[in-house]
């Protein structure tokens, strides 16, 4: 081995072992970055029919989501705190059906003694110290959000010089195709997260008005889980049937049979017809790739690594097709 080819490989190895000690940093950034392509969209949008100055479009749009946030927790966030004390006054009865139905199946008794009768003194304070340290971790969270949120505002206010300072960072003959790669990626991001949001309010109304026709209890925040959860294809909107799944079984079988029922037209709505048609414009994802990006960077960052498993994916999508296919694979000969 060379002295050239021992430096470079050390330099690699360096690199890659600073990136994983700065991997949060990068997290915090790229989620900044998210956050500031989805407002640079409707700041574009906003400035086809009023010509303002971008710093002025920026609080606009800020203003106008604060004003629309408003709006929604009057309306929803009342009904939501009854659902969710009505939600725990459920859960015993909840937890004594599933034990009533194991019970009849010789199979699954070992997996019926395993659910608690009460809930003893010891576990109450282990169940206390897992809150506490939950509240930490939700403060280190909130300022992480503070911190993202921050950034996404820089970013939106001068996405230009963030540009430049990317492109003059390369060799000059390669400027033109970075300047192009940036572009693109922006364009896929922006694309993804609008059909993303449009996809999760469909889901969120549609669950939310079968639901009331069924009658179920917990339908709003039943729907706004499904809803959220959009936004993690495949694990999501499994995970989060499984509400409206239990609270139905409370009232019967049959109920619980219609709700799954529900629950999967509506899945398959949103993952090949309503996805696909929003998403065709920009990129759209291969369920196996999603699944495989969320359950590695899952495995690596925990659940912000889940968060932000689709959106780079999406972006590698775009390097990985203008980089490696089309000025490598595509020119081999």
């Amino acid at each position: 081995m060379s002295s050239r080819t021992l430096i470079a490989t050390l330099t690699l190895i360096f690199i890659g072992l600073l990136i994983w000690q700065l991997r949060w940093v990068l997290l915090v950034f790229f989620g900044a970055v998210v956050i500031s392509v989805a407002l640079d969209v409707l700041i574009q949008k906003l400035q086809l029919h009023i010509k303002v100055p971008r710093i002025f479009a920026l609080f606009l749009v800020i203003f106008i989501l604060a004003i629309a946030g408003i709006v929604v927790f009057q309306l929803l966030v009342p009904e939501l705190i009854i659902q969710v004390k009505e939600l725990g006054s459920l859960l015993p009865t909840l937890m004594a059906k599933i034990k009533s139905i194991l019970s009849n199946q010789p199979h699954l008794v070992i997996l019926q003694k395993s659910i608690p009768e009460q809930i003893s003194w010891e576990r109450t304070q282990l169940f206390g110290s897992k809150l506490l340290g939950f509240a930490g971790g939700a403060a280190n969270s909130l300022i992480q959000l503070l911190l993202v949120s921050l950034l996404s505002i820089l970013l939106t206010l001068d996405p230009s010089s963030h540009r430049n300072i990317i492109i003059t960072a390369t060799p000059k003959p390669f400027r033109t195709e970075v300047n192009e790669l940036l572009d693109d990626c922006r364009v896929a991001l922006g694309g993804w997260l609008t059909g993303m949001t449009i996809s999760a309010i469909s889901v969120f109304a549609l669950t939310w008005i079968g639901l009331a026709i069924l009658k179920v209890p917990l339908a709003l925040l039943s729907a706004l889980i499904c809803g959220l959860l959009t936004f993690i294809p495949t694990i999501g909107p499994t995970t989060a049937t499984l509400l409206p799944l239990g609270v139905a079984l409370i009232i019967s079988p049959t109920l619980m049979l219609e709700v799954l029922i529900l629950r999967i037209i509506l899945q398959n709505i949103e993952a090949f017809l309503l996805t696909p048609i929003l998403l065709s414009r920009t990129v759209n994802l291969l369920p196996t790739v999603a699944l495989l990006a969320q359950l590695s960077l899952g495995a690596l960052l925990g659940l912000p690594g889940v968060l932000i498993a689709l959106p780079l994916t999406v972006v590698l999508q775009v390097c990985i097709q203008r980089v490696f296919i089309n000025k490598l694979m595509d020119t081999w000969s």
